[in-house]
């Protein structure tokens, strides 16, 4: 009976070193992962610190009426765990796996081939601005403001319909004798075409010009054909007020749309929110256009930690929303600048909020 219950013991202790042994190994095996979870949430009615280290205001204008604001419209963002210089261990990736408000993802998805943790860094940033830029426009022409839209070529494709007639530079003033005041407008036109020339009205320099363009069939990455002309856009925009945006150490374009409810807010008397405590991500263009955005599922939980409990979610994120909406959060979803503003209204009214539109498997 000793012997037996010897023999037992040595091979349970050789079976638990050796488990132990390759629990410590799998810390050391590099993988082709990382981890997302919820990062930092910043209410754009409120203040963070600059670079500097200084308490600022998110949103700040100077040459308009601004009014006092109450609750929070906060934007979301994913702190991103893991790069190409580290990866997460295969012990660490575990813990993600059983954590609801975190995602294990590919490497690749987040850092292309290619591409160093510093120029992703700095695209990001490039994207902020942008995003920045969209909002205010798209705020500032809810509320009847004219943001003096130019809409310029950024870049030609080579081998493009374009090539040869359109430069870098160049301004867009009209297609087919349509005013071109966004870049929408310009894509619009073109697709109505359904292929056949268009005349385009451009300002290169001091010279205005009409160039015609054939649009060329392609298809887009749902599999839809599309025409384009092969040319890559810019907008800038006049504003006629002063507004600034403060955020550092946040990259990215989803905060496009908690950016324009925040100005739209900060100009307009009453609470948007009525008081609420209000989170929502969402890229934005100048027409309003609400756009998707990654990393959903941990911006959800980021809202429900920080105290929100109404959340705005782009429409096309709606299947990525089902299922992972943590208790306690009310999610509604939009398209459009507008539907948000629809949304923010009932709640401030404490309206029936069972009538506004929610995510469905099959939302897009």
């Amino acid at each position: 009976m000793s012997s037996r219950r010897s023999t037992g013991t040595v091979v349970g202790v050789t079976a638990l070193s050796i488990s132990l042994v390759a629990l410590v190994g799998l810390t050391f095996i590099p993988t082709q992962y990382v981890i997302q979870q919820p990062g930092p949430v910043f209410d754009t009615l409120g203040t963070a610190k600059n670079a500097d280290g200084t308490e600022v205001p998110l949103i700040e204008v100077s040459g308009a009426k601004t009014y006092p604001t109450g609750g929070a419209l906060d934007l979301l963002t994913v702190q991103v765990i893991g790069n190409r210089e580290r990866t997460p261990n295969w012990f660490e990736l575990a813990l993600a796996w059983f954590d609801s408000s975190r995602a294990v993802v590919p490497l690749d998805s987040v850092f292309p081939q290619g591409v160093t943790t510093k120029e992703r860094d700095e695209q990001n940033s490039a994207l902020m601005v942008d995003s920045q830029h969209e909002a205010t426009a798209a705020a500032l022409t809810e509320l009847g403001y004219d943001v003096g839209a130019q809409v310029e070529v950024a870049g030609v494709i080579d081998g493009s319909p374009a090539k040869g007639q359109l430069k870098k530079g160049d301004r867009i003033l009209a297609i087919d004798g349509v005013d071109v005041s966004s870049a929408t407008v310009l894509r619009d036109e073109i697709q109505k075409a359904k292929g056949a020339e268009v005349e385009l009205t451009v300002q290169r320099g001091d010279e205005t010009k009409t160039v015609a363009v054939t649009p060329q069939k392609t298809k887009d990455t749902a599999g839809e054909t599309v025409w384009l002309v092969g040319i890559s856009l810019t907008t800038d925009y006049t504003f006629p007020i002063d507004v600034k945006l403060q955020l550092d150490n946040v990259g990215g374009p989803s905060a496009g749309m908690m950016f324009a409810l925040g100005i739209i807010d900060t100009l307009t008397p009453g609470e948007l929110n009525g008081g609420a405590k209000v989170a929502g991500t969402g890229t934005i263009d100048a027409a309003g256009d609400v756009g998707p955005i990654g990393g959903i599922r941990q911006k959800l939980y980021g809202a429900k930690d920080a105290g929100a409990t109404v959340f705005l979610a782009p429409a096309s994120n709606c299947d990525e929303v089902v299922g992972h909406i943590p208790d306690g959060l009310s999610v509604f979803k939009t398209a459009t600048l507008q539907d948000s503003l629809d949304i923010l209204k009932v709640v401030a009214d404490h309206g029936d909020t069972s009538k506004l539109p929610v995510c469905t498997a099959s939302a897009k």
